[in-house]
């Protein structure tokens, strides 16, 4: 089956190992290009706008880890804000509560897709390791 017949297809689930790192995609959000990130916690993909709710920077320095290092929150590595990977709600720093934006995926077929109808399209970026 061609993999784009699914839907907006950001990777392969395969690529996504639990507290690994992530893959970094840009998103169509109404004609603006956000830069994204999905990762996989306790067996299960979720996916966020890769922008800290402390202020407008990328949340991982080193492209794709976006995990602390006991790989239990996402850490912005520029404050350390810690977000939990369930739903982007800050734990600590200061993002005094403020969260990350969540972006819906669903995983089918062996591949991580957008859900829903909000976004039109994605790109994803290659993560140098």
């Amino acid at each position: 089956m061609d993999p784009q017949s699914l839907g907006v297809v950001i990777c392969r689930s395969d690529k996504l190992a639990n507290g690994g790192p992530g893959v970094r995609f840009v998103i169509d959000d109404g004609g603006t290009r956000t830069p994204a990130f999905a990762i996989r916690y306790a067996g299960k993909v979720y996916a966020f706008v890769n922008r800290c709710s402390h202020m407008a920077l990328p949340l991982d320095i080193k492209p794709g880890a976006f995990f602390d290092n006991d790989k239990r929150y996402i850490i912005c590595a520029t404050h350390a804000a810690l977000y939990d990977p369930t739903d982007g709600r800050c734990v600590s720093g200061p993002c005094n509560g403020a969260g990350l934006m969540v972006v819906a995926v669903i995983e089918r077929d062996g591949h991580v897709l957008l859900s829903g109808n909000r976004y039109q399209s994605a790109s994803v970026e290659t993560i140098e390791e």
